[in-house]
């Protein structure tokens, strides 16, 4: 600990050794401390080890036909909001899964008609008007279709009806709307469907042991003053969602926290300064700081999770159509799934 403040840090060295086709390379990236005076800065720099190149070689027809089949085989899907940044993070993890891209998607009213290139895919974007005409050619042109939904919060409930009307399953990471609303919709219709604000696995993972220290050591820290700083991306305007999830885990372990305390940072010159987000990440970011002190001020805790650009919850939002596919081939009982039940499967790619 230094005299001003609390600092930590960790790395991970990732070696494989004997194996001349794998090299690695070093990233440095800055690291958080709490001033005594309570302020959140970002100093320093820790390097992580990451693989760059990896080589292979073929022997030809033989290695061809032993390859695994991809997982994503016999799995098509719509990827509503392609024109988006994280409907095309969508389309490329989907792409590399070996997941069949529907040429189709729905966007805006000016949008309608545009043809999209995704990944040398090209998708005909249709308006609203005409959405459940089409959705219904394409659910029956590819029964067995999910549709994947990164559009904007507006949007949220008439798009869950549309898929409910026309009975196809889907997979959300959208946020806001009417969220009693939606699981209403979608309960009435029977129809499968992934929802959750946050797609992104290891997040999901963590605060799913917050959630159970909440719930197994209730007032573990009573008493103890919380300082929350949230940087992302400065066309994100309301506070983090994960950021209140986690607070709201700490109110049940004894910390008086108002949401409206939530430092957030949307400049992009301080996020640059003070919290040290990558330039080339300013627009795609997500960088979190926890910082727990106990009332005489002896004791503190540091919880940090730092997401730069958008394949974290691409990738997730893959394993979440994967595993619903699964359950409607299965037949499953249970129709509405979150990624927590994504994780419990515990076979994700």
């Amino acid at each position: 600990m230094a005299a001003n403040g609390l600092m930590a840090s960790s790395s991970v060295l990732l070696h494989v050794p004997g194996n001349p086709r794998l090299s690695f390379s070093a990233k440095t990236y800055p690291m958080a401390r709490i001033g005594s005076n309570g302020s959140v800065r970002f100093v320093g720099n820790r390097t992580r080890s990451l693989p760059v190149v990896l080589s292979m070689s073929s022997t030809g027809a033989v290695e061809e036909a032993s390859k695994p089949i991809s997982p994503g085989s016999g799995i098509s899907i719509m990827v509503n909001g392609c024109s988006g940044k994280m409907g095309k993070a969508v389309i490329k993890a989907a792409d590399s899964a070996g997941v069949n891209i529907v040429p189709t998607s729905f966007g805006s009213a000016e949008e309608a008609g545009k043809i999209f290139n995704v990944c040398g895919k090209e998708i005909l974007v249709h308006g609203p008007s005409e959405r459940e005409k089409v959705l219904a050619s394409v659910f029956e042109k590819y029964p067995d279709l999910i549709v994947v939904d990164y559009t904007i919060p507006s949007a949220v409930n008439d798009n869950a009806e549309l898929y409910s009307k026309v009975g196809v399953p889907f997979v959300m990471g959208t946020t806001g709307g009417d969220r009693d609303k939606l699981y209403k919709t979608v309960e009435d219709s029977k129809i499968y469907a992934v929802i959750s604000p946050q797609m992104g696995k290891q997040v999901v993972a963590f605060l799913a042991a917050m959630d159970i220290m909440a719930e197994q050591f209730p007032g573990a820290f009573s008493g103890y003053s919380l300082k929350v700083m949230e940087s992302h991306q400065s066309s994100k305007l309301d506070a983090s969602g994960t950021a209140k999830a986690v607070i709201s885990c700490f109110q049940k372990l004894g910390v008086s926290y108002d949401m409206d305390q939530i430092e957030m940072i949307r400049d992009p010159q301080q996020q640059i300064e003070m919290v040290g987000v990558p330039e080339e990440h300013l627009s795609g970011h997500a960088f979190h700081l926890y910082h727990l002190t106990s009332p005489d001020e002896t004791v503190s805790f540091e919880f940090q999770h730092n997401v730069c650009g958008r394949s974290i919850y691409a990738e997730g939002t893959v394993d979440a159509v994967l595993f619903l596919a699964k359950k409607i081939k299965s037949k499953a009982e249970k129709r509405i799934y979150n990624m927590i039940d994504v994780l419990r499967e515990g076979n994700m790619r």
